[in-house]
C-alpha cells in the first residue's frame, strides 16, 4: 500500500488508462470526477471514495477497493477497484458499436474528401 498516491498513476495503475499520461490528460480535460466536481491530476486517492470517468463515450463509474503504486495484471484489478457502472451503459455502447459501420455500394472506391467529411459529420453531430 501507498501512501499519497496520485489519482493519475491509480487510474493507469488499473488500466483504465493505457499510459498515466493519458490519464494526466484526463484529468486535465475535466474526464475525472468525484462528487461532480472536476480533479486534479495531483489529486490524492483515498480508499471509499468513487470517481466518475469519461473513457471517450463510456462514463465509468469506480470504487476505491485498495492502493497500488505499481500496475497490475488484469486478473488483480478486482482487489483494488471496483466498477459500479450501470449494465445499460455497456449496453448503451454495445449498441452503438453494433450501428456504427457505414455501408457503401459495392465498387464505389474510398470515399473523397468531400464525402469522408459529410460522413463524420453525420455521425459526429
Amino acid at each position: 500500500m501507498e501512501e499519497g498516491l496520485r489519482i493519475d498513476k491509480y487510474l493507469w495503475a488499473v488500466r483504465l488508462y493505457k499510459t498515466r499520461s493519458l490519464a494526466t490528460e484526463a484529468c486535465r480535460c475535466g474526464h475525472v470526477r468525484c462528487g461532480g466536481q472536476p480533479l486534479k491530476a495531483s489529486h490524492e486517492v483515498r480508499v471509499g471514495e468513487v470517481y466518475e470517468i469519461s473513457i471517450e463515450q463510456l462514463h465509468r463509474v469506480v470504487e476505491v477497493k485498495g492502493l497500488l503504486g505499481t500496475r497490475v495484471g488484469a486478473k488483480l484489478v478486482p482487489d483494488y477497484m471496483a466498477d459500479l457502472t450501470p449494465p445499460e451503459e455497456y449496453e448503451r455502447i454495445e449498441l452503438a458499436r453494433r450501428f456504427a459501420f457505414e455501408k457503401r455500394d459495392r465498387g464505389s472506391g474510398r470515399p473523397t474528401k468531400r464525402e469522408r467529411r459529410d460522413i463524420e459529420g453525420f455521425k459526429y453531430k
